[in-house]
């Protein structure tokens, strides 16, 4: 015997399933199915509600189940067998066994490919370092997160002996001035100046707030934060950084001792 239970969903995530449930896509015709590689046309309607598809899970029972994420939080969704409904929650056996938690898990927190790799690159940021630094390291940074100032402390040996330069994603999360000063920041004449002034006065509020904001910045600055969701983070600081072998790794909050030298290399 097998059991749906639904997970306690935020209250947006419960307006999406009754989105779902309240008006589902007509079936589609036979020369419309998808082929395996594509998603199911409902999946699809899903994805333009901000929901992002990662990938089908092999779960018993005969339904088809995905793997999802709505910003950074984890969803697991259930085909049903006509094709026209999505069942958001948790499959489990009569003993109670989540089926699909392992893959969901790993599919969420799959690593950084090198094609998030090179959204980082195209993404905008501030350069806090040499040119010629041998070792890159992305942080999604808000101006008013105190881990980010600190990181942004704390590198200072490696940034200014010219082994490292960290480039600052920014995005504005925390406060509600935080993009007004993310942008201030992006918007300066040495956006590098900019970010140090934040930094070193964050005990007295910081770099002020832009009074204006440029369109174009705030795009950006909307970018950023969702290729931070799209790569798997919920919070700053968020560090995305290649090891010596080349493969990339990330880390999420303020690292210490032997994880700081892991990122940032020996002093």
């Amino acid at each position: 015997m097998r059991l749906f239970i639904f997970t306690k969903l935020r209250p947006t995530l419960m307006l999406f399933a009754a989105l779902l449930f309240g008006s589902a896509p007509q079936i589609a015709a036979a020369e419309d199915i998808p082929q395996p590689q594509e998603y199911p046309r409902i999946l699809k309607v899903i994805e333009q509600q901000g929901i992002t598809i990662l990938g089908e899970m092999k779960v018993p029972g005969g339904l088809r189940a995905f793997a999802a994420k709505a910003g950074a939080q984890p969803l697991a969704l259930y085909l049903t067998p006509d094709g026209e409904h999505v069942v958001v929650g948790t499959l489990v056996d009569a003993a109670g066994q989540d089926m699909a938690e392992t893959q969901l898990k790993e599919m969420v927190e799959a690593p950084i490919t090198e094609e998030g790799w090179q959204k980082l690159e195209q993404s905008t940021w501030v350069k806090d370092g040499s040119p010629d630094a041998s070792r890159i390291v992305y942080v999604f940074t808000d101006p008013n997160c105190p881990y980010c100032n600190q990181l942004w402390t704390v590198a200072r040996p490696w940034v200014e002996g010219g082994k490292v330069q960290l480039r600052h994603v920014m995005v504005g999360v925390i406060r509600q001035d935080s993009p007004a000063k993310a942008a201030a920041i992006l918007q300066a004449a040495s956006p590098e100046e900019a970010l140090a002034e934040n930094a070193n006065n964050y005990e007295g509020g910081g770099i002020a707030p832009a009074d204006t904001m440029d369109p174009a910045i705030a795009q950006k600055l909307e970018g950023n934060a969702t290729l931070m969701t799209e790569l798997g983070f919920s919070g700053t600081p968020a560090i995305v950084f290649k090891k010596p072998d080349g493969s990339i790794d990330k880390m999420a909050g303020l690292p210490q001792d032997a994880a700081l030298e892991m990122i940032l290399g020996s002093k």
